[in-house]
C-alpha cells in the first residue's frame, strides 16, 4: 500500500474515532438528563389477589347460536358487517396496523434517487471555473441517496413495540364492538319476543273482556245487572284495546332499533318476523364462575396493552436523551454548463461517512415530554384499574340479578296459578249470580298483571344472562381453576 493509501486510511479512521467519541464525552458531560421520576400508579392486580391471569386473546365464540334462531343469526351477520360502530373499529385497527408497517419500516436503510436541472445565473465571485462566472448556466445533478439510522440504544425498537401494543390495543377494541353490538342485538331481540308476547296478553285480555260483555249483556236482559255493570263491562273492552295498541307500537320500535343495528334502513323492517328463541335452554349458567374469566374481557386486555404502549413511550422519551447515530452516504453525477457533461467521467460525485445528533439545550422540551410518558403510564394504569374493578362490579351485579330473577319467577309462577283459578271461580259465580261483575274484573286484572310480570320476568331473566356473558368476556367455559363467584342456578 502507497503513502498516500496509508495516510487516506488513517484519516478514515481518525475520522470516525472522533465521530463516536466527541459524542460519548458530550453524552459524559451533557447537562440535559433524563429526570429522575417514575409511575406512580400499580395495576390492581398486583396489589390486590383477584385471581387475574394472562389470557392470550378474548374469546370469539358464536355464542347466540345457543338461542337457535336463524333469523337472529342473520341480522348478527349483517350487524358485523355493516353496522357503523364496528366498521369504525375495524377502520381503526386498519390504521394501527399500517402504523406498525410504517414504523417497523424505520429500521431499515432508506434509498431514495434524486435529480434536478436548474438554470442559473451565477455569481461573478463564485469559486467556480472562471468560464461560467457572471453567466447563466444549466446546473444538474443525479444522486442516490442512502441513509440508516443506527439504532444504537434501541430506540426504534421500542417504537416499533409501541406501535405493536397500540394494534393490539385496536384489535381488542374491535373485539370488544363487537360484544356489544352482538350484545346489543341479542338484547333488542329478546325484547322484541317481550313485546310479542305482552301484545298476546293484551289480545287474550281484549278477547276475554268482549267474553265478559257478552255476559253482562245477557245478566243486563235477564235483570241481573244493572245498566251501571253493563257500561263497567263495556269500558272495559277499549281499555285492553289501548294496552294492545302499545304492546304492538313497541313491536315497531323493537323491529326499527334491529334494523338500524344491523346496518339497514327501512326496507329492513318487513323482513324481520316474530322470535322463535329458545330462551329456555340457552345460556345455562354453570355453578361456579372463576374470577380470571374477567382477565379475556376485550376492554380489560385493551386496556393492559394501552400500558405496555405507555411503557415503550417512556423508553423512547429516555432514548431521546443520548446522541441519535446516522450512516450516510451519497453517489451520483453533478454538472455544471451542457446536460451532456452530466455524463462524463469527471462529473462523478460521492460520500460516505457517519453523523450524529446530541441535544445539549432544549428549554426542558426533552424533560417535559418524559415528565408527560410517565403520566401516560399512570393514566393507562388507573384506566386499567378502573375497568377491572368495573369488570368485577358488573358480574357480580348480574350474578346478583340473575338469582333474584330467577326466585322471583318461582314465586310468579305460582302467583299466576292463584290467579288463574280465582278467576275461574269468579266467572263461574259470576254466571250463576252469585257474585258482582267488580268481582270478576278484579280477578281479571290479576291475571293478566301476572302474566304481564311472568313475561317481563322472564325477559329480563334472558337478558341478565347476556350481559353476565358480556361481563365475562363471551364464554362461561372456564380455562383454569382460579378464584371464583358463586353463579348459583
Amino acid at each position: 500500500m502507497n503513502l498516500a493509501c496509508e495516510s487516506e486510511a488513517a484519516c478514515w479512521r481518525r475520522n470516525l474515532a472522533w465521530t463516536f467519541a466527541l459524542p460519548l464525552c458530550l453524552l459524559l458531560t451533557a447537562c440535559i438528563t433524563p429526570p429522575k421520576t417514575g409511575p406512580n400508579e400499580k395495576p390492581i392486580d398486583q396489589r390486590v389477589d383477584l385471581g387475574l391471569g394472562p389470557v392470550p386473546a378474548p374469546v370469539q365464540s358464536d355464542w347466540w347460536t345457543a338461542y337457535h334462531d336463524r333469523q337472529l343469526d342473520r341480522l348478527i351477520d349483517a350487524a358485523l358487517a355493516d353496522n357503523p360502530t364496528m366498521g369504525e373499529a375495524l377502520a381503526r385497527l386498519r390504521l394501527a396496523k399500517a402504523t406498525v408497517d410504517a414504523t417497523s419500516a424505520q429500521l431499515w436503510p432508506y434509498v431514495s434517487y434524486d435529480g434536478a436541472v436548474n438554470r442559473e445565473r451565477i455569481s461573478g465571485k463564485a469559486p467556480i471555473p472562471s468560464q461560467y462566472a457572471g453567466s447563466s448556466v444549466w446546473l444538474s445533478n443525479e444522486l442516490v441517496n442512502f441513509s440508516w439510522a443506527l439504532d444504537f440504544w434501541g430506540r426504534q425498537a421500542s417504537l416499533v413495540r409501541q406501535a405493536r401494543n397500540q394494534a393490539d390495543a385496536a384489535a381488542l377494541d374491535a373485539a370488544a364492538a363487537r360484544l356489544a353490538i352482538v350484545s346489543a342485538m341479542v338484547r333488542t331481540y329478546i325484547d322484541l319476543e317481550r313485546s310479542y308476547r305482552l301484545a298476546d296478553v293484551a289480545r287474550r285480555e281484549e278477547r276475554q273482556r268482549r267474553q265478559i260483555l257478552a255476559i253482562t249483556r245477557d245478566r243486563f236482559r235477564a235483570g241481573l245487572d244493572t245498566s251501571v255493570e253493563l257500561r263497567q263491562a263495556a269500558g272495559a273492552v277499549p281499555e285492553a284495546r289501548v294496552e294492545r295498541l302499545a304492546d304492538e307500537a313497541a313491536i315497531d320500535r323493537d323491529v326499527h332499533l334491529l334494523a338500524a343495528l344491523a346496518g339497514r334502513g327501512a326496507d329492513e323492517y318487513s323482513r324481520i318476523q316474530r322470535p322463535k328463541l329458545l330462551a329456555e335452554t340457552a345460556l345455562s349458567l354453570p355453578t361456579a364462575l372463576p374470577m380470571d374469566l374477567l382477565a379475556r374481557r376485550p376492554d380489560v386486555l385493551a386496556a393492559r396493552s394501552r400500558i405496555s404502549a405507555a411503557q415503550a413511550g417512556l423508553a423512547v422519551a429516555k432514548v431521546d436523551f443520548y446522541p441519535n447515530f446516522n450512516l450516510l452516504a451519497f453517489g451520483g453525477t453533478v454538472a455544471v454548463g451542457k446536460f451532456s457533461n452530466l455524463l462524463q467521467g469527471q462529473a462523478a460525485s460521492w460520500g460516505v461517512g457517519p453523523a450524529f445528533d446530541l441535544p445539549l439545550f432544549d428549554a426542558g422540551r426533552l424533560r417535559a415530554n418524559y415528565r408527560a410518558n410517565v403520566a401516560d403510564i399512570d393514566v393507562a394504569v388507573t384506566t386499567y384499574n378502573g375497568t377491572v374493578l368495573a369488570a368485577v362490579q358488573e358480574t357480580a351485579d348480574q350474578l346478583s340479578d340473575i338469582r333474584s330473577l330467577d326466585a322471583s319467577l318461582t314465586q310468579q309462577r305460582q302467583s299466576l296459578d292463584d290467579a288463574q283459578t280465582a278467576f275461574r271461580l269468579a266467572i263461574e259465580r259470576y254466571k250463576a249470580g252469585l257474585t258482582t261483575y267488580l268481582t270478576v274484573l278484579a280477578t281479571e286484572t290479576e291475571v293478566f298483571d301476572a302474566e304481564r310480570q311472568q313475561v317481563d320476568l322472564e325477559s329480563a331473566s334472558a337478558s341478565a344472562r347476556v350481559s353476565l356473558l358480556i361481563d365475562v368476556g363471551g364464554d362461561f367455559r372456564p380455562h383454569s381453576p382460579a378464584v371464583v363467584l358463586n353463579a348459583g342456578r
